[in-house]
């Protein structure tokens, strides 16, 4: 009995391995994506799947036939030029939305024990499965629409949920970690926001995008004058942070009560820290002509601090995370 408990605990801890990775992976392609719509490479391969027509992209000029600008930028209006640089952070960030996908396909398979133990754990990896390919199915109709908003917001969003889902995967499947103080209303607050940081991070979108139009419209020599430029979308979502810090000040000062909570005071003190960076490269988005390098880890933390948030709000939700026999037993125990 002994051996097979130990057996199945190792299984877990592979699998929680596994699915952990998947989740870093996904937040490097968050990443990747955040690059390459800072650095305008979004059509840096006009087509899809291919890029410009081949499988391995064209590294100089040279590779492409003459008449490249009439064969992909008819859609483009014949606005194509090839650039070396973006065309490999586009097929780069393409890469690693396969990778994802592999990384995601493996996590379903090693779920499949589960459907005896715990089919939530299960059913999560499917979920994960089919939002990460419906995920990149949208990928080629981002390409389709010419970098439509709506579709990159959605793009986004898909990964968020793509995240949320794995991580429901990994906290499930992990020991419970019961906790005695009342939680119901912490886990109100955190709930809310969550939902503000979500649609903070959507106006960041369209803030981006006017941001882009105002690039194309002013240019790069204009650089300092990119967020005067910028309409009410901007305004607000500066002035909102306000608030979404606020509610952070008080998500952190409960989180703190949980100290004996390895998966909470771990939480509380990541958030400390991220909430602190993402204002700083939001100050210096604002105030330092919106630097590349900015716009990509202002995106992600966010993600970032999404997901944490998520996890403590499942932590606060045992009736989320944890089997029958796991709540009874905290009950039991009375921890």
């Amino acid at each position: 009995m002994t051996s097979s408990s130990n057996l199945i605990n190792k299984n877990g801890q592979r699998f929680r391995s596994l699915a952990l990775l998947t989740i870093l992976i996904i937040y490097l392609l968050i990443l990747a994506g955040g690059i390459v719509r800072g650095t305008g490479s979004g059509m840096g391969c006009p087509d899809w799947p291919k890029c410009f027509g081949r499988w391995v992209p064209p590294t100089e000029l040279s590779q492409l036939p003459p008449n490249y600008q009439e064969i992909y930028g008819a859609k483009l209006k014949g606005e194509v030029e090839f650039n070396a640089v973006k065309t490999w952070i586009e097929y780069a960030n393409r890469l690693l939305g396969v990778l994802s996908g592999f990384f995601v396909f493996a996590t379903l398979i090693a779920s499949v024990p589960y459907l005896r133990r715990d089919k939530a754990v299960f059913i999560g990896s499917v979920v994960a499965f089919l939002l990460i390919g419906a995920n990149g199915w949208l990928g080629s109709r981002v390409v389709a629409t010419e970098l439509a908003q709506y579709m990159i917001s959605l793009h986004l969003f898909l990964a968020i949920l793509v995240v949320f889902s794995l991580l429901f995967v990994f906290i499930r499947s992990s020991p419970p970690h019961p906790i005695k103080n009342e939680t119901q209303a912490l886990g109100s607050l955190l709930l809310v926001t969550m939902l503000l940081t979500l649609g903070q991070v959507l106006l960041g979108t369209i803030v981006r995008e006017t941001l882009d139009e105002a690039v194309k419209r002013l240019g790069y020599d204009q650089r300092s004058n990119w967020i005067g430029s910028l309409d009410w979308a901007f305004y607000i979502h500066r002035s909102f942070s306000l608030v979404v810090l606020a509610l952070h000040i008080g998500v952190i000062y409960q989180l703190r009560r949980f100290s004996k909570n390895e998966w909470l005071s771990g939480i509380a003190t990541s958030l400390v820290i991220l909430v602190l960076v993402e204002i700083a490269t939001g100050v210096i988005m604002a105030y330092l002509e919106v630097p590349a390098a900015a716009q990509p880890i202002h995106l992600v933390l966010a993600i970032v601090i999404v997901g944490l948030q998520f996890v403590a709000w499942l932590v606060l939700t045992p009736s989320l995370i944890s089997t029958k026999r796991d709540i009874d037993l905290s009950h039991v125990l009375n921890v």
